[in-house]
């Protein structure tokens, strides 16, 4: 379904989840990312795969672009996440005849604070130019159409950073896909 979390971030993509951040959702979310629940990358990224889907056009290639996770959660929790979930999905896309493959060109180029409680306001300073094309890789998503995934759509900020840090180099951003997206009841941007 198509998600538009409100208030809408100025420049964020198309954005397609499959869920509703709602009890089930979020428990399985939480067992994959924090528990170690690793079977859970194998549903959490075929669903992954029909948001993925809504944004790419028969027969063109694109490239998945997951969100980098930051340092400290990859090191707690032993692996980047929405990494696994875009390689499940691009696997399960790819047997089903869509040219895309998974490209994890992003990094942070500064501390990002987690995001957990804070507002639509903080969060967006927070990762403010943040985000960034790794040099090595830029060849890579020039010119090149991109879908921009994370594991859950809060409040559109890091699929934002994201695609503007696609865009400024020369990649073409089809979209945002994520699993799941949580309702805003308070608008505080």
């Amino acid at each position: 379904m198509r998600h538009r979390p409100a208030p809408c971030p100025p420049g964020l993509p198309p954005t397609w989840v499959v869920a509703t951040y709602d009890d089930a959702t979020r428990a399985l979310l939480i067992a994959f990312k924090e528990r170690g629940a690793v079977g859970l990358a194998r549903p959490l990224g075929d669903a992954l795969a029909r948001a993925i889907g809504s944004c790419l056009e028969p027969g063109l290639p694109a490239l998945v672009v997951p969100a980098p996770s930051a340092r400290a959660a990859v090191r707690r929790r032993g692996d980047d996440t929405v990494r696994m979930l875009a390689t499940r999905a691009v696997r399960r896309l790819r047997v089903a005849g869509w040219q895309v493959a998974v490209a994890p060109v992003l990094t942070q180029r500064r501390f990002v604070a987690d995001s957990a409680g804070l507002s639509s306001q903080a969060r967006a300073a927070n990762l403010a130019g943040a985000l960034m094309v790794r040099r090595s890789a830029m060849h890579r998503v020039r010119d090149a159409r991109v879908v921009v995934v994370d594991d859950l759509v809060t409040t559109g900020v890091t699929l934002t950073e994201a695609s503007r840090a696609l865009s400024r180099c020369g990649a073409q951003v089809l979209g945002a896909a994520a699993v799941a997206a949580t309702r805003r009841r308070i608008a505080n941007w």
